[in-house]
């Protein structure tokens, strides 16, 4: 049986930066056409980047994504297949992946299935398309697909081995959440077991905006095994031998595609071949998966330094509280930005405890990172004389409280102005699910880094980096003292919310899934819980609708993720 080299190149590329993005993929086609590769597919929409949401409506844009594709094309020799996703301009706009070889542009395909779910708003710019093409290389078919897809049994994919293609290639732009990756593996799986096709799964890498694309290209032989897999959210070549062969033998061995008929059946594009010279074989390789923690970690530093560096930002600002949430979310800036680039502030109050101001020097030394200490009395002594007359006969209360976060962040953001730092705000999901949170205090900031990160999950990422470093990285201090705001006496979480590990079982239930109280009471949760916490999370959506966007690593995120009304009274009766 003749080999076929193919090679994914999962490329980390910038929305709107169309010349970056072609010398990026430019540079991963020199490796693959140096390594031998036939087939070299990159990821959906790697000309513009994705999503490039409504920069297309701008017909500059547009044109010069197209421009920038026949460039490309330039650069793809004879004998060579490339798979690059564009921008498409006909009668309307389509989600393309042109075909390309010998300098010229062969095919372009329109992707069926739009996704409008979820972070996905593909139906507000693109219309879908109706083909399902094949192309001839040597004596290999190759069917080509966009993302969305390959999600659906039938469609494309299904045609195209029935028209005899015997690889089955598909470029993607697939958003990482927790856990998506293993299902993601097992869909593709199938879908090269039900046809008996080899598939080939391209997919980004990087980070933008609120998205994290975690990489993670595959391919999976006609038995719908494993043949290679690519790292997780770092940029790599995945480079494979196959035997497209194998897929013809396995359909002489199972008759279910003789059942069915495609019709419409169209001439393969026809990619000329070149003979290659004899080469050593390529020994397929496999990733090993991080673990939960490790991939939401590492999703968590991608986010985080990819803002930064393609939107031009340096160096990040934080407070030190030493609480959990802080610590957390400055190990991962100083994974993400290096120890130099990233300062803390400790701003005590009159209820710091001693230890917490401990804690937060312990970490700032064993992270490396400049600290300066901030007091706030100062500050809350003028605002409480201030606000004395007006405050007069009424006793201190949350008002007070949220005084002394607002003043932490107008001091974060002064030193933001004046030294040009981003300010990372460590509020976790639970608390911004819940409201547990101060408008223009601790929700101050450029970046949240941790906003999608339940709290009891913060705890496990917290623990494994000082697992994986091998060291005290995060002070066990931190990790075992009972959570607090310290803005009053003896003020501990659970005097304000459930203990989290009821709390956030709720919240996901709530807010990822959907249910309702009733279901939600059915799990085995007190209905006095499940009424209160959906209570806090419903008034809590203004709130959550003016705080800095942060890194989505759970199903359902808030906001382009979880889109609710503010003024809402559907079910409020049932929580008021």
């Amino acid at each position: 049986m003749g080999s076929m080299r193919v090679a994914l190149a999962q490329i980390n590329t910038t929305v709107g930066d169309i010349p970056g993005n072609v010398e990026r993929a430019a540079e991963a086609l020199e490796r693959a056409l140096e390594a031998g590769a036939e087939v070299v597919a990159f990821p959906e929409l790697a000309i513009t980047g994705y999503p490039p949401e409504d920069l297309l409506l701008r017909p500059d844009f547009v044109q010069e994504n197209l421009r920038a594709l026949e460039e490309f094309a330039g650069r793809v020799p004879e004998g060579v297949a490339a798979f690059v996703g564009f921008v498409d301009l006909r009668e309307d706009l389509y989600n393309a992946c042109a075909l390309v070889s010998g300098g010229e542009v062969l095919y372009r395909y329109h992707k069926r299935y739009l996704p409008n779910y979820g972070v996905f708003d593909e139906n507000r710019y693109f219309r879908e398309g109706g083909e399902a093409p094949v192309a001839q290389l040597g004596h290999s078919i190759i069917g080509m697909s966009v993302c969305e897809d390959i999600w659906y049994p039938g469609g494309p994919a299904r045609e195209q081995a029935l028209k005899g293609a015997s690889v089955i290639l598909n470029i993607s732009a697939s958003p990482y959440h927790r856990l998506k990756g293993m299902m993601r593996e097992r869909m593709l799986g199938v879908r090269a077991s039900d046809y008996g096709c080899y598939v080939l799964f391209c997919n980004l890498v990087g980070g933008q905006d609120e998205l994290v694309f975690d990489g993670h290209s595959l391919i999976f032989d006609p038995e719908g095994r494993l043949v290679a897999r690519a790292k997780q959210f770092e940029e790599d070549l995945l480079v494979a031998d196959i035997l497209p062969e194998e897929a013809l033998i396995r359909r002489l061995h199972d008759p279910r595609g003789r059942k069915e008929r495609y019709e419409r059946v169209e001439e393969p594009v026809d990619v000329p071949a070149v003979e290659h010279t004899a080469r050593e074989p390529v020994e397929p390789r496999v990733e090993e998966l991080l673990s939960e923690e490790g991939e939401v970690l590492a999703a968590l530093v991608r986010g985080l330094k990819d803002y930064f560096r393609k939107n031009g930002f340096s160096r990040a600002v934080l407070g030190l509280s030493g609480g959990i949430d802080s610590s957390l979310a400055a190990a991962i800036a100083v994974e993400a930005l290096g120890p130099a680039n990233v300062s803390g502030v400790i701003m005590p109050s009159r209820y710091s405890s001693e230890g917490s101001v401990t804690d937060a020097r312990a970490l700032a030394k064993n992270l490396g990172i400049r600290v300066q200490e901030i007091p706030i009395n100062p500050a809350f002594d003028a605002y409480l004389e201030m606000l004395a007359e007006s405050f007069k006969g009424l006793p201190e209360d949350v008002a007070e409280e949220n005084i002394q976060a607002r003043i932490r962040g107008n001091i974060l953001m002064a030193l933001s102005n004046k030294f040009g730092w981003i300010v990372l705000s460590t509020g976790n999901k639970s608390e911004l699910s819940v409201g547990y949170s101060t408008l223009y205090g601790d929700m101050a900031g450029g970046f949240a880094v941790i906003s999608d990160v339940p709290k009891t999950l913060v705890y496990r990422i917290a623990r494994h980096i000082n697992e994986v470093k091998g060291r005290e990285v995060i002070p066990d201090s931190v990790l075992t003292k009972e959570p607090s705001a310290e803005l009053r006496p003896g003020q501990r979480d659970v005097d304000s919310l459930p203990p989290y590990e009821v709390l956030d079982p709720i919240l996901e239930a709530y807010i990822e899934e959907d249910k309702g109280i009733e279901e939600i009471v059915a799990l085995g949760y007190s209905e006095e819980d499940v009424r209160r916490v959906v209570k806090m999370v419903d008034r809590a959506e203004y709130k959550r609708r003016q705080a800095p966007i942060g890194i989505k690593v759970t199903g359902r995120a808030f906001g382009r993720d979880r889109r609710m009304p503010i003024t809402n009274r559907f079910g409020r009766l049932l929580s008021d």
